[in-house]
């Protein structure tokens, strides 16, 4: 079924289109009854007012383009922040998916076909001098991802120091053989997470254990990482997120290994599923609703024109104490 519209409701109300734009817009200019008759024909043929299309009109889009991933759960989270955090300062959101058949630049360039006042990538891939050719066009804003350029916004969560957390943690529950599988060499908080890693081991004297296991963003990643790491298994293992994670425990319950008497297993993000009852995953948080709050808040300065102090805002990372961690016996 077409869209009803503005045309749609005056010809059945018997008025003009320009009087049904002044009752939609409350404006005045109408009288009472034909207000009321207007908006009866409205609410009858479901007519849904375009607002994206009158932005456009008036040459402000108030829409903040969001370029994400179908295949990492945690994005799924911050875009529901990202929602509700435009919501609370008049701006909608437009979003453009990278697919196994859509890479990030057709996702950026759909977006800028929509004429977004902002982007907001959630941890982009694509070169840094990229990025910055991209934000002399319109405000550009990073999540989860440090880049070197002043021309682009940051706000991304303190990594390194989420490591340091997991570590910490299970180092107090008296683990030293900790390994960690990584992100791939792709995934750009890969590297400052195993940084952490490393930094956490030989600040409690454990660099003679240090063992880090290629892995990836995905559930087979970590899958086969946990094949790799039961040729000679660690007490625990910290690994770069959640996604993996569940892949990771997946096979080491198959093959018999409990969770967590014999090794102990800390993700990363928090993702909503982590705290299912059968994974129960212990994990380095993120805090989505500052990371998406200043996210926007970031956009919608740089759309003003306003001056901003700090280009790049790092959050600090919390650690949430979960069943697949415990004390070694």
């Amino acid at each position: 079924m077409s869209r009803t519209t503005l045309a749609d409701v005056a010809a059945e109300a018997g008025v003009s289109v320009a009087l049904v734009s002044i009752v939609m817009r409350d404006a005045p200019g109408a009288s009472a009854a034909t207000r009321e008759r207007v908006l009866e024909v409205a609410r009858r043929l479901d007519y849904q007012p375009d607002n994206r299309a009158r932005l456009l009109r008036s040459g402000q889009s108030r829409l903040l383009g969001v370029v994400f991933g179908v295949a990492h759960p945690f994005h799924d989270d911050l875009l529901t922040g990202l929602y509700d955090a435009a919501e609370r300062v008049g701006y909608e959101l437009t979003l453009s998916a990278i697919t196994p058949r859509r890479d990030e630049r057709a996702a950026i360039a759909g977006l800028l076909q929509d004429r977004c006042a902002a982007l907001v990538l959630l941890g982009p891939l694509i070169p840094s001098a990229e990025l910055a050719t991209l934000a002399g066009r319109l405000p550009v804003v990073a999540m989860m991802r440090s880049v070197r350029q002043r021309q682009v916004d940051v706000v991304r969560t303190d990594d390194a120091r989420g490591l340091h957390l997991a570590v910490d943690h299970l180092v107090a529950l008296g683990h030293s053989r900790i390994a960690h599988v990584d992100g791939g060499k792709h995934q750009p908080s890969s590297a400052d997470r195993q940084k952490g890693y490393r930094d956490a081991m030989r600040r409690h004297g454990l660099e003679a254990y240090i063992r880090v296991v290629g892995g990836g963003p995905g559930e087979e990643d970590g899958a086969k990482a946990a094949r790799e790491l039961l040729t000679e298994p660690p007490t625990a293992v910290t690994v770069f997120n959640d996604l993996s994670a569940a892949g990771l425990l997946d096979v080491l319950r198959r093959e018999g290994m409990a969770v967590p008497g014999d090794i102990s297993v800390v993700g990363y993000d928090d993702s909503s599923f982590s705290s299912m009852a059968h994974i129960d995953l212990t994990t380095v948080a993120q805090d989505i609703e500052t990371m998406t709050t200043l996210a926007v808040a970031r956009a919608v300065e740089r759309i003003d024109g306003a001056a901003v102090a700090n280009r790049e805002v790092v959050i600090p990372p919390r650690l949430i104490i979960r069943g697949t961690t415990g004390q070694l016996d």
